[in-house]
C-alpha cells in the first residue's frame, strides 16, 4: 500500500475482504462449535460433560475465528499490489 490516498475503488475492495473474513470465520466458528458441543445437544450426558463440551465448543470455535480474520486479511495484505 502507498502513501497516498485511497480510492474509492481501493476502499471497496478492502470493505469486501473485511465482510468475508468476518463471514467466513462466523461460519468456521459455527460448524467447528456444533461439531464439539453438538454431542451435548443430542445426547443424554452428564452435565459436567454438558458444560465441558459447550465451553471447549464456543472456546476453540472463537479462537479458529480470530485465527480465519487475522489469515484472510493479512493474506489480503501480502498479495495487494
Amino acid at each position: 500500500m502507498g502513501t497516498g490516498r485511497r480510492t474509492q475503488e481501493d476502499r471497496d475492495e478492502i470493505t469486501v475482504e473485511i465482510g468475508y473474513a468476518l463471514l467466513s470465520a462466523c461460519f468456521l466458528a459455527a460448524v467447528v462449535f456444533g461439531a464439539v458441543a453438538g454431542p451435548a445437544v443430542v445426547w443424554d450426558l452428564s452435565h459436567t460433560t454438558d458444560k465441558a463440551l459447550l465451553i471447549t465448543g464456543a472456546s476453540v470455535g472463537g479462537l479458529l475465528a480470530v485465527l480465519r480474520v487475522v489469515h484472510v486479511l493479512w493474506r489480503f495484505g501480502r498479495y495487494r499490489p
